[in-house]
């Protein structure tokens, strides 16, 4: 048995990163569908292909507004835990200094 907690603060940052631009993306998704219905127009006058992504938009927003929900909830906890691992850390090597 180890006598020692090792704890993967740099792994825990770089998912919190991750995490925080993921969040972006999905807060940025909605305006960047617009842009691409915005584009695909009305080719030859039909536009079944533009409706169709405007449906699939309309039906997407409210599942990705519950999913961005549930990352930035992910994002915080992960942030609070390596920031009370960190704290700890500090703690116990401050200790260790004092004796």
């Amino acid at each position: 048995m180890g006598d020692k907690v090792d704890i993967p603060l740099d792994s825990m940052e770089y998912l919190n990163e991750a995490l925080k631009n993921i969040i972006v993306e999905f807060e940025d998704a909605g305006s960047n569908n617009r842009a691409l219905t915005e584009s695909i127009g009305r080719p030859t006058g039909d536009s079944r292909l533009r409706d169709a992504a405007d449906e699939f938009e309309g039906a997407w927003d409210d599942k990705r507004e519950t999913l961005r929900g549930h990352l930035v909830d992910l994002q915080e906890r992960v942030e609070g835990v390596r920031d009370s691992w960190s704290e700890v850390d500090a703690d116990l090597a401050a200790q260790i200094k004092q004796e």
